[in-house]
């Protein structure tokens, strides 16, 4: 699956570093992607392509340790394509499953995912 599309990029060009600054609760979340085979989930807030057309988000990641480390943070479009998650059978890794965009995503309000 691809995480970034040409279509999501022109959404991103609309949510710019600093763009949401000040809303709080009422920050547009724009993309949403996951990890399918378990915890961890990464909603982005803002988006700033780089000279080495990576992208740079500002968003809110679920932990995928615990619910105690969810925290607002930066995290690369790099980052994301490069996990690698195990696959075990009986505690044996079998295969590496990757993170994806959630392709139903719709905006919604930061504080609506966080329940504030």
């Amino acid at each position: 699956m691809e995480l970034m599309t040409r279509e999501m990029e022109g959404k991103l060009k609309s949510f710019p570093f600093y763009s949401q600054d000040g809303k709080g609760d009422d920050a547009i979340v724009v993309m949403k992607f996951f990890n399918p085979y378990g915890l961890g989930t990464w909603y982005v807030l803002e988006a700033e392509k780089q000279e080495n057309g990576d992208y740079l988000f500002f968003g809110y990641v679920e932990s995928p340790i615990t619910p105690e480390f969810n925290e607002y943070g930066y995290f690369s479009l790099s980052e994301l394509e490069n996990l690698k998650i195990p696959i075990k059978i009986n505690g044996i890794t079998v295969s590496y499953g990757r993170i994806e965009r959630d392709l139903y995503f719709e905006r919604v309000r930061i504080g609506d995912i966080i329940g504030n």
